[in-house]
């Protein structure tokens, strides 16, 4: 009896942690096959960029203009996905939108009474 109870207690081990994990692995390798020039990609430190080259296991990303780093392919954690979405610029803040922005004078701030 306690040795069915190993079992299943390895097999659910298996099943919980190992197969996700291979998963995991064979998605993160697809994601370095398929990665080409151009593509926007995230590494594991956080550094956004636009791939330039892609040279065997290191890229060269270019994150500025005439800007590039060279990394290891297997640091890239996802792509960026194309935004087809125009830009809104409805969510653009402009300082002249603000009441209490004085172009005269950048420096001050215009005081208003508080209508409490």
């Amino acid at each position: 009896m306690q040795v069915v109870i190993l079992f299943v207690m390895l097999g659910a081990l298996y099943a919980f942690m190992i197969v996700p994990q291979q998963r995991k692995m064979k998605a993160h390798q697809a994601l370095l096959r398929s990665l080409e020039e151009g593509d926007v990609v995230v590494t594991s430190s956080g550094i956004f960029g636009a791939i330039a080259e892609v040279e065997g296991d290191v890229i060269w990303l270019e994150v500025a203009p005439e800007v590039e780093l060279k990394i290891m392919k297997s640091s890239v954690t996802e792509k960026v996905p194309d935004s087809d979405a125009s830009d809104d610029d409805d969510d653009d803040i402009d300082a002249s939108d603000d009441e209490n922005y004085n172009d005269e004078n950048d420096d001050e701030l215009v005081e208003t009474e508080d209508e409490s």
